[in-house]
Formats: structure tokens, C-alpha cells, sequence
């Protein structure tokens, strides 16, 4: 603050200014009678409001940089009656699978920050079906929340709605997958390409260098692969074998997303035409169905690798008939991009524009000490 406003304050109210924790505490009145304007005039301005002159605007901010002002945006939220509806969207599931513990991390994000009087509407869509992204989209753009978290689906499928949350000035922030293209207020997710890499280094550390065979397993509809981060970890995946592994011969198994009932016999009959392969990987979180599988078999002297925390994954990495998972922290995930929100949007932050999740690598000798982080 400068000498001469410092001493305009102390003249103006009679006393000294007031200091907290070693920062001098300004009052709006204050800035106001040095602006030569109004509280109210202040208010409107502190608070990106309109109804003012744009003479009185850059009086009053000049003022509140020559003060060095920080508003206390905390106090005011909490002061406030202004209520906050947050929209997010996200893969249809089912219980127990990844998209639970994201809700989760939603939910708790929301009775951290209910003194901000904040309510969040839960939407989905099937992540099989474009159509139904757009659908659900639809019913969120109806809802005119201040603030969205999404799943993206497809990059020319999720443009249309980020193009019209943007034309309505309503922020945005992706979970699990990014569209660097579209870019929205933040990012929560893993690097999904670093990921794939990472996960086909340790895949071949573990088969060693002898490996001439390797399997990727996935779910698939329609050709629809069902998230943009199984997509991109596959990319990385097969970046890193065709620089290191380049001999190493790669099976695919599309398995139906939509119909569990066929994948015994398909399975049984990709084994059976591939004998001596001992190492697959999968890049969504359904490692169980492999897992289960090869339990039910008692094939274990197979390696799998695959994705997510879920309890049916768990199991089967203690059972040994998934030898790694790879984590990504959910619950986390979830809960940030509502902080992120309420930070933006409520308390006037700067907020990261990408925030990537560790690429956690967990084993049956490991997993229970990673729960009891």
C-alpha cells in the first residue's frame, strides 16, 4: 500500500488501519471514499458485476491495486445466498465398478463445501453409444448449471457441448480423459499415453525378454471401445513394443462390452489357438473378466496386467490371476474437480489447467499398504 493511501485511511476512519495475521484490513466504505464512489458502486466491481460507469470502474481499480486489495472471497460465499448447481456427466455403471468411486469422490467434495450451498446433479450416458452422450448433454444444457464435470466421450461427439457451455460462459472440467483440442478449465486424469507406455515396460519386464507373444484384451460395441483413455493407453502401449519389442508378435481379443455370456467360449477358443501365449494386458478396468476366467480354468501360470481398484480386480490380484494393476485414484478425481469448481467459480482462484493422477503400480504384496494410505 502507499504512504499516501495508507494515510488517507487512517485519516478517513480515525484510526490506524487494522492488521490480521500482518495484512492490513481494508473496507469496502474505505475504497469506496477514496474511489469517490459508492459501496454499492465497489461491490459491483469487486464482484465482475455490470451497472457501472467505466470511468468509476477504473477508479475503483486503480485504487484496489494501489491497496494491493484481497478480497476475502471465502467470507463473502460463506455470507452469500447465491446458490451453485453443478452438472456432471458421466459413463453409465454399475455398482462397485470405477465410475462408483468417482461419485463418491463427487459426493464427498460436496459435503466438504456445503457451507458454499452447492448441489450437483448426477447425469450418464452409454459409453457405447454416441447418441446417448449427446442425449444426456441435452438434459444437462437444460439444467443451466454454473459449472460442469464430464466424461468426454469421442472428441467430434463431445464438441457440440463444449462448444455451447463455452458460448454460455459456463466452465467446464474433464475427468479421466482429455481433449487437448477442446480445452477445458482443468484436467483430472492420468497422462493416458505415459500410462499405456509405462504399463507395456513393466508387462515386458515381467514376461522377459524371451516373449514372442503378447495379448491386449478389451470390451467393444459396435466397434466403440468406450472411453478415449482406454484408446490413448493402447497408443502408448504399442508405441513403446514397436520401439523395444519389435519382434514380439501382438493377439487382439474383442470381447462383447454388452453380452458377459459369450466371453467364456471366446475365450476358450482364443487360448486354445494360441497355446504357448503366457502375457496379456487390458486397458479398461474389467481385468476380472480375464482373471476370473483364468481362475476358473486354473490357468495360472499366466501374467495379466490391467486397470482400477475395483473389488472384483482385487480379489482376483490377491488370488495371483492378475499379477499388476495399475490405479488411478477415483475417489480423487472426483472430489478435485468439484473443489476445482467451487474454487473457480466461488472463491475467484487460479486453478491448474492440468492435473495428473500418479500411475500407481500395485501387486498383491503391495495393494493392502495402497489402501490404508
Amino acid at each position: 500500500m502507499s504512504k499516501i493511501l495508507r494515510l488517507l485511511l487512517c485519516t478517513s476512519t480515525g484510526m490506524p488501519a487494522n492488521k490480521s495475521n500482518g495484512m492490513e484490513r481494508i473496507r469496502i466504505k474505505d475504497i469506496a471514499r477514496l474511489a469517490g464512489v459508492s459501496v454499492g458502486t465497489v461491490d459491483r466491481v469487486l464482484h465482475g458485476r455490470s451497472g457501472v460507469s467505466e470511468a468509476s470502474r477504473k477508479r475503483v481499480e486503480d485504487i484496489l491495486k494501489q491497496l494491493d486489495y484481497q478480497p476475502n472471497m471465502y467470507a463473502s460465499a460463506l455470507a452469500s445466498n447465491k446458490r451453485y448447481t453443478f452438472a456432471c456427466l458421466l459413463p453409465l455403471h454399475e455398482v462397485s465398478e470405477y465410475w462408483t468411486d468417482v461419485e463418491t469422490g463427487i459426493h464427498h467434495a460436496v459435503n466438504t463445501y456445503s457451507d458454499f450451498h452447492i448441489d450437483v446433479r448426477l447425469f450418464h450416458y452409454d459409453p457405447y453409444d454416441y447418441h446417448s452422450f449427446a442425449q444426456a448433454a441435452e438434459e444437462v444444457l437444460a439444467q443451466k448449471p454454473e459449472g460442469v464435470l464430464l466424461a468426454p466421450t469421442a472428441p467430434q461427439y463431445t464438441r457440440p457441448f463444449t462448444d455451447e457451455l463455452k458460448r454460455r460462459d459456463t466452465p467446464y472440467i474433464y475427468i479421466d480423459s482429455n481433449i487437448k483440442e477442446q480445452p477445458a478449465l482443468a484436467f483430472f486424469g492420468q497422462d493416458s499415453h505415459r500410462s499405456g507406455y509405462f504399463a507395456a515396460r513393466m508387462l515386458m519386464l515381467l514376461a522377459g525378454e524371451e516373449a514372442r507373444e503378447i495379448a491386449i484384451f478389451r470390451k467393444i460395441n459396435e466397434g466403440i471401445v468406450g472411453s478415449n483413455q482406454q484408446e490413448r493407453r493402447e497408443v502408448g502401449f504399442r508405441e513403446y513394443m514397436k520401439q523395444y519389442h519389435p519382434a514380439c508378435q501382438i493377439h487382439e481379443l474383442d470381447l462383447h462390452a454388452k453380452r458377459d455370456t459369450e466371453d467364456n467360449r471366446m475365450l476358450d477358443d482364443f487360448f486354445a489357438q494360441h497355446p504357448q501365449l503366457k502375457n496379456g494386458i487390458t486397458f479398461n478396468s474389467k481385468a476380472y473378466i480375464i482373471g476370473e476366467y483364468l481362475q476358473k480354468k486354473q490357468k495360472m501360470d499366466f501374467n495379466l496386467m490391467g486397470y482400477d481398484l475395483l473389488q472384483r480386480n482385487v480379489d482376483c490380484l490377491k488370488q495371483g490371476s492378475i499379477f499388476f494393476l495399475i490405479a488411478q485414484q477415483p475417489v480423487l478425481q472426483g472430489f478435485n474437480g468439484i473443489k476445482t469448481l467451487c474454487e473457480y467459480l466461488i472463491l475467484k482462484k487460479e486453478v491448474p489447467g492440468e492435473y495428473f493422477m500418479p500411475i500407481d503400480l500395485l501387486t498383491k504384496e503391495n495393494i493392502d499398504f495402497y489402501y490404508n494410505r
